[in-house]
């Protein structure tokens, strides 16, 4: 059989292509194949690659597949070699029953791009099934006064089959009584009738046993049989006859059980006409199951589900009999109405879960199916989806759908979209469903990253650790993913001559930007770069900004003092006289502090003084003035040490160590003078002096309390002869000639000192002088100078103004306080002590110059000693002076333009007098008065 059914379809196998014209670009066309029933699993179908004129590889690229509506797949798609094979075995008259034209339809789909074909398969009937009688055998009762002519309706044999290989032709034998008519109905089923042509004598035979066959025509030939035991009857010659040859009626369909659907009724002539049974005759298992009728009342009842969509119109046979055995028939057609119960089905056929955002619209987002299995207006379905989104839904052919994007999209406004899809039908009311699509837009890089500030503005205070954090800067992009990730970068650049990367790094991930050195801000104070922001698409997509850092002032320099100059090769002296007044300027400390603001704010304090009840230091310009009268009881040497301190926090300070001699004689100076050099050695080595007297007092404490007190004795009588020996010889300098033609360069100068004790005598080689000395040759007239100009000086009671020649212009001063008025400007009254005034300008380099003064030679240091102490006056500096950090130079003069030179030229010293002899003690005469003054 299977042979001979793929002979047949070898030779009836045919397949037509037909362009059509269709609303959707998807669809592009229809295809017919025509197979033959029963086929086994696998048996092909068609080549529908070749019949469709593509490549084979095409269905594997374009992922080819079958789709059908009512998900049952019988033809499958073999996408190796393009051939449609038989999936499920196919059985025509499971599939379409009594319809003879049955045809099974899906479609092929492709993508990349969307295709779609409509295929549609025949399936030709096979004579697979033989005539069947609903029962084996037929009990037939027939009264003996049937009258010739009399039909009695035999149940009819059932071929599910279709055309020539359905029922055909019955034969019944033997022919002695009865004969065959065998009606064709409009349906072209055929009812067949025993017909009565010879009379019936029950008296003769009460049984008669004939045998009804069924034939088809299909090849070969199949047939049924059925035995038909017919009994004769006594008496009752008039049959039954209903009220109608048919009843139709119609019912709804999902009518409940019990429902009635009509009434047949038949009559007797007879007198036994009450006694008549109605049965439904040669029904199928369908009717039975869904409709009875009543043996008396002939009511015909619902009694299971009706359901439209699977069966739209019933024909039942009724059969009317009275007792007596005559019968008569009828036919009862149900028309089912059909219900709007059935609500639309979507069915997604493609469907691309992500779209790109720069895809153009109209571009196809998936193909939808949409099957409704009403009939009439309850199948017609409106599909729509929401308003206000940038897609939209067409027809493309009947029942098939579209999902298109409409406008742009742009995943940084919505990045994802839950589409609703509803379908409603035609009904009343109507019947909807809905199926959501959960629609991605993929990120297309098309945002460059974008800083949070426009400009960032860090501040890092100055002697920082390398690979401190300075800030953090953030760029944020509204893309999505590998486009969203910002990496920072810093555009190369140079700062003071180096590269920028030198000074700066910065984290490509985090952003946070570190110091690659310690900043000086005494060196660099600010700086800008440019700082880029990256994406990781694909072209990168960029952003620059710029970011100011501000290097902050930390207190990390020490002021300096400018003057007095420090120095060990010498010892550099004040001189005041000791008629000084109270205020009498002796000196100022200069100093500088290269940081800037508070920090550079300079303070004054007078730390150590031998008498610090005659000095005192202004507190903001450095002033060392004396507080009261100097007096003959005033040690000559006098020894202060101020301490320069800034503002800053925590502050640093300086410390300069001044000597002052209070004298009116030059050599008086002088003859103290080794004093200030045996001073500075002792405080050199006074830890360690101060170590060793501890140890020593710690040894000796050990030892004894007696041997302490021993040896505290003896010293104490050996300097006490020390002192009474040593206050009676005097010093006396010598000082010989300088040349001036060169042959001798320097001066030296001899010290002796005896006591009646030898082993306290001291003889002392002081190093020769030198041009930074204070000692000149010309000093006893510079002093006698000094003293006629202070007796004039006397007579007046305030103090003149300095000399206006050594002052800062306003706008020269350096220091955060440079801009303040000087006393005399702001209007200070003569007299008026400084150091009472707010923060003063910044002392400055020019005040030095002081000690560029003393090391000059004798003749101009002679010069310039007399109006310098002269309590009339200030500071008189004639020098010009160039400050550190400043354009400012300091004139001798506002008016002189032309610059002088620092220090003068060194000058040949005037020859000088042999000093006289040294007087003996015996020759010694007690000093004058007027000699001490």
């Amino acid at each position: 059989m299977e042979s001979e059914g793929k002979g047949w379809h070898c030779g009836s196998l045919f397949f037509y292509m037909c362009a059509v014209a269709l609303f959707s670009p998807c669809v592009t066309g229809q295809i017919r194949y025509s197979i033959p029933e029963e086929m086994s699993v696998g048996s092909f179908v068609g080549n529908i690659a070749s019949d469709l004129g593509l490549e084979p590889k095409r269905l594997i690229s374009g992922k080819a597949r079958v789709f059908t509506a009512d998900s049952s797949e019988y033809i499958g798609l073999d996408k190796e070699n393009g051939h449609l094979v038989v999936k499920n075995k196919i059985d025509r008259e499971e599939l379409c029953g009594e319809i003879s034209a049955c045809s099974v339809s899906f479609d092929v789909i492709f993508e990349n791009p969307m295709e779609l074909y409509r295929v549609t398969v025949d399936i030709q009937d096979i004579n697979d099934n033989s005539p069947v009688f609903p029962k084996s055998q037929i009990e037939q009762e027939i009264s003996e006064l049937a009258v010739l002519g009399a039909r009695f309706p035999l149940e009819s044999a059932i071929d599910p089959d279709v055309g020539v290989n359905t029922l055909q032709k019955y034969t019944l034998q033997p022919t002695d009584h009865f004969k065959l008519n065998v009606q064709n109905g409009d349906d072209g089923s055929k009812t067949v009738e025993m017909v009565l042509h010879s009379s019936l004598d029950r008296e003769k035979k009460n049984h008669h046993n004939l045998i009804l066959t069924a034939f088809d025509g299909g090849k070969p030939q199949r047939s049924a049989t059925v035995q038909i035991n017919i009994i004769v009857l006594d008496g009752n010659d008039n049959a039954p006859v209903f009220s109608q040859s048919s009843y139709r009626t119609s019912v709804v369909e999902n009518a409940p059980k019990s429902t009635i659907v009509t009434r047949v009724s038949a009559t007797d002539a007879d007198e036994s006409s009450h006694s008549i049974q109605y049965y439904f005759e040669h029904t199928s298992s369908t009717v039975k199951a869904l409709f009875s009728i009543d043996a008396d009342s002939g009511e015909v009842k619902v009694i299971g589900d009706i359901d439209y969509e699977k069966h739209k119109q019933f024909k039942i046979k009724v059969k009317a009999k009275d007792h007596g055995g005559l019968t008569d028939s009828s036919d009862i057609i149900v028309d089912i109405i059909d219900v709007n119960d059935n609500t639309p089905k979507i069915t997604m056929m493609s469907f691309s879960s992500a779209v790109s955002e720069d895809a153009a619209p109209g571009t196809v987002i998936a193909m939808i199916n949409i099957q409704d299995l009403d009939s009439g207006d309850n199948s017609k379905i409106t599909c729509s989806i929401d308003l206000n989104s940038p897609f939209k839904i067409i027809s493309s052919l009947t029942n098939y759908y579209n999902l298109l994007t409409y406008s742009e999209l742009d995943r940084e406004q919505t990045g994802e979209y839950n589409i609703t899809i509803t379908a409603v039908d035609g009904g009343n009311p109507p019947l909807s469903s809905k199926e959501i699509l959960n629609l991605k837009i993929s990120d297309v890089n098309d945002h460059t990253p974008q800083f949070e500030q426009e400009s960032y503005t860090a501040f890092i205070a100055e002697n920082n650790p390398p690979s401190t954090t300075i800030l953090t800067v953030k760029a944020v992009d509204l893309d999505w993913g590998p486009n969203a990730k910002v990496s920072y970068f810093i555009i190369d650049g140079d700062l003071n001559g180096a590269p920028l990367a030198s000074y700066i790094s910065i984290n490509s991930e985090s952003g946070v930007i570190y110091a690659e050195k310690s900043f000086d801000y005494e060196q660099l104070k600010s700086f800008k770069m440019q700082v880029k922001a990256q994406d990781g698409g694909s072209p990168p997509l960029s952003n620059n900004m710029t970011v100011n850092i501000v290097i902050q002032d930390q207190n990390d320099n020490a002021p300096q003092v400018l003057y007095p100059v420090q120095t060990g090769a010498s010892v550099v002296a004040e001189i005041v006289p000791r008629a000084a007044e109270v205020g009498y300027l002796v000196t100022k400390v200069v100093a500088v502090d290269v940081d800037s603001g508070q920090n550079a704010w300079l303070s004054y304090k007078l730390q150590k003084a031998t008498d610090r009840a005659l000095f005192e230091v202004g507190l903001q310009n450095g002033e060392i003035r004396t507080v009261r009268q100097v007096t003959d009881k005033d040690a000559v040497k006098q020894k202060l040490t101020v301490v320069v301190e800034d503002n800053g926090q925590p502050s640093r300070s300086a410390v300069v160590s001044i000597n002052v001699a209070v004298a009116d004689s030059f050599p008086e100076v002088l003859s103290e003078f080794t004093d200030f050099m045996q001073g500075k050695q002792y405080d050199d080595n006074l830890t360690f002096y101060l170590i060793l007297a501890l140890a020593v007092v710690s040894f000796l404490f050990v030892v004894s309390i007696i041997s302490i007190i021993s040896v505290k004795i003896y010293r104490w009588r050996q300097n006490k002869l020390f002192y009474k020996s040593g206050s009676n010889l005097p010093v006396i300098p010598y000082y010989p000639p300088v040349y001036a033609d060169g042959t001798l360069q320097h001066v030296y100068n001899y010290e002796m000192c005896g006591t009646t004790d030898s082993r306290m005598g001291d003889m002392k080689f002081v190093r020769p002088y030198s041009q930074n000395t204070l000692v000149s040759q010309s000093r006893m007239g510079t002093v006698q100078r000094e003293k006629k100009e202070q007796e004039v000086d006397d007579l007046t009671l305030e103090q003149k103004p300095p000399n206006a020649d050594w002052r800062f212009p306003p706008n020269q001063r350096p220091g955060p306080s440079g801009a303040g008025a000087h006393p005399d400007e702001a209007g200070a009254s003569a007299g008026v002590i400084a150091g009472t005034r707010p923060w003063p300008n910044p002392p400055t380099e020019a005040e030095q110059f002081q000690a560029m003064m003393v090391a000059a030679n004798v003749s101009e240091a002679t010069a310039t000693l007399g109006p310098r102490y002269n309590p009339q006056y200030g500071p008189d500096y004639r020098q010009n002076v160039f400050i550190p950090g400043s354009t400012a130079t300091l004139m001798a003069n506002p008016q002189q333009q032309v610059p002088q030179q620092a220090l003068p030229p060194p000058q040949a010293l005037p020859p000088v007098e042999a000093p006289k002899a040294a007087q003996t003690p015996a020759s010694k005469k007690k000093p004058t008065k007027k000699d001490k003054k």
